[in-house]
Parts: structure tokens; sequence; C-alpha cells
């Protein structure tokens, strides 16, 4: 049936006809918020390429993590900035490393936020690859110690899910085993399953510490051109226990999100990473486009997409804007 019997402005002609048709809904309970954490005790550090993203000192955090709470976001995720970095990536491991006193600052200031961790070795090395270098090469399988020796600290510490960024063949099978040996069973993974060799972490380097001395990271991480090789991967780590699995980036890559969602039967998240954050940051700050209009609808595109979750730098902004 056509026009003029069919009209389908009907139901966009009111903000509550819209609301009563709208397909997909943006809520708290979707976003999980990106905290980055240093060993340097000094008050909290604007990320310059990352307006109202801050470094958070260890003596400092719980206080981000109550604001995060009382915002009602459910969830936060740590990254860790070390005061001394090697080529074994002691800091990452280390019960009094600066994830591991985050953890345990987060728990005594929060009653139920769940804290996830990354588990990652780039920002621990001195060469800022993600895991240990042989002739300037990564080694895979040597790396996978390692990346489980964190894990398995992060959950001693008391973290509520792990979530492996490192890109590594078996490192999922290799922290399931870790974390089950440990006694820490319940303890879910998240895994960066279909991560890829982008140019939108440029902010996020520089938050970190995190760029590579040498070279680049798409030895490891994926190909942008490839889509098939990302259901490989999120297969993979699923047989391996991932309890939930990522899409990273998030907006170049929705076409990724909405084939893992309609291929697999397990949570799916995807990350709004840094270099998504600044754009629109930098666009609102110059006028060019209406910032928070604009937050809402990439998130909902992300969210329409397939995600579960998301991790986005605009998590308290999108708080606010939904008590609005």
């Amino acid at each position: 049936m056509g026009f003029p019997k069919t009209r389908l402005r009907r139901m966009r002609r009111t903000s509550s006809l819209r609301s009563m048709v709208r397909e997909t809904s943006l809520s708290l309970d979707d976003l999980i918020y990106p905290i980055f954490v240093t060993s340097v005790k000094k008050k909290a550090e604007e990320i310059p390429s990352m307006p109202g993203i801050f470094r958070f000192a260890v003596d400092r955090v719980g206080k981000e993590a109550q604001e995060v709470e009382r915002l009602g976001i459910p969830a936060i995720i740590l990254f860790g900035i070390p005061e001394k970095k090697d080529e074994r990536a002691s800091g990452a491991y280390n019960k009094r490393g600066v994830i591991q006193q985050a953890i345990k600052a987060i728990k005594a200031s929060t009653k139920k936020i769940v804290v996830i961790t990354d588990v990652c070795l780039c920002e621990y090395m001195s060469h800022g690859h993600c895991g240990i270098v042989k002739r300037e090469e990564v080694d895979n399988d040597s790396t996978l110690e390692l990346l489980a020796r964190t894990a398995l600290s992060h959950a001693k510490a008391g973290a509520d899910m792990v979530a492996p960024s490192d890109m590594m063949d078996g490192r999922v099978k290799a922290i399931r085993t870790a974390l089950d040996k440990g006694g820490f069973s319940k303890i879910p993974i998240m895994s960066y399953a279909a991560k890829y060799a982008s140019a939108f972490y440029g902010p996020f380097r520089e938050a970190a510490e995190s760029a590579p001395r040498f070279g680049d990271r798409k030895s490891y991480q994926m190909d942008p051109a490839n889509v098939r090789e990302a259901l490989r991967e999120v297969a993979l780590d699923i047989e391996e226990g991932a309890d939930i699995i990522m899409v990273k980036p998030a907006l170049s890559y929705l076409d990724v999100i909405h084939r893992v969602k309609d291929k697999f039967h397990v949570p799916v998240a995807a990350y709004n990473v840094s270099g998504e954050y600044s754009i629109i940051k930098a666009g609102a700050r110059l006028g060019w486009i209406d910032g928070e209009r604009t937050i809402m609808e990439v998130l909902t595109s992300i969210k329409r997409a397939g995600a579960d979750l998301i991790l986005t730098y605009f998590a308290k902004e999108v708080a606010r804007l939904l008590k609005k």
C-alpha cells in the first residue's frame, strides 16, 4: 500500500509519537567509562588531545569512580600508566602496580560499580609494543605467560572482569586457564576480539603513553580492510572462553559489529575510541557541529549496529543528557 494512504511522516509528527515507535534506545546500562590511572601522585591532569578526559593518580581515582557511580554508569575500564617501564612489562603484573592499587582504591570507595581492567603490556613495555620483542618482532607465545600473569594479578586485586586487548593468538585460552587454576573461574573475560590497526588510536596513545618506539602494530592488530577475518577471530576467542567479545574501533566498523552480532550468540561490546571522541570534541568547539546531538547520534548508531555494551569517553556526558 503506497501514498497517499501510507504516510510514514504520521509517526514523526511529534516528539511523543517518535518516542513511541523508536526502534533503538540508548541507556546507562549500555555504557562503560574508560579511566586512565597514573602512579605519579599529583592532581588530575587533562589530556590535551582529549578535552574533558584526565589522568588520575591512584589516591584520587576513587573519587572519580564515585562520580561515575553517582551518575548511574554501571562499569569502568582501567588503563594504567606506570612510573617505570622495562622490556618484561614487570609493572603490569606487580601486585603493587598502578592498576592493582587502583582496583583496591575504587573498591574501597564505591558500592557496586563493575571494575574491568584492560589486560595489555604496551603501557608497561619500554618499547611500547604489546608483547615481548625478539629481533624487533613481537613474539606471540612468550607473551602469553605475561598476559596471563597480568590478568591473574588483576583478579587477585579485586577486578570484576578482565579485558585482553593485545591481539596475541591464544591469549584468551591462556588467561582463562590462569584464572581457573588461580581460583577465579567466576571472573569473566571481555576479549578485544576484533581490534583493528586503526588511525583512530592517536589520542589514547598520548593519554596512556603507549606509542611504539619503532615500527607499528600491523603485524598483530587487524587489517582495516578485513571482515571475514574478524569473524574468525571472534569464533576462536569464544571457543577459548571469552564471555563478551569486542569490536574496536566502533564507527568505522559498524558493519563488523552488525556481522558479529548476527553470527554469534554472546554479548557484543564496541569501543568508541579516542580519535572518534576527539574529532567530535574538536568539531563542537569550533562550532561546526552540535556536540550533544552528535554524541547521541553516534552512540545510537553503535547500539543500532548491534552493540550490547559501548565503551565510551562520552559516558558521563551521556548520563547527564539522558537525565534531562
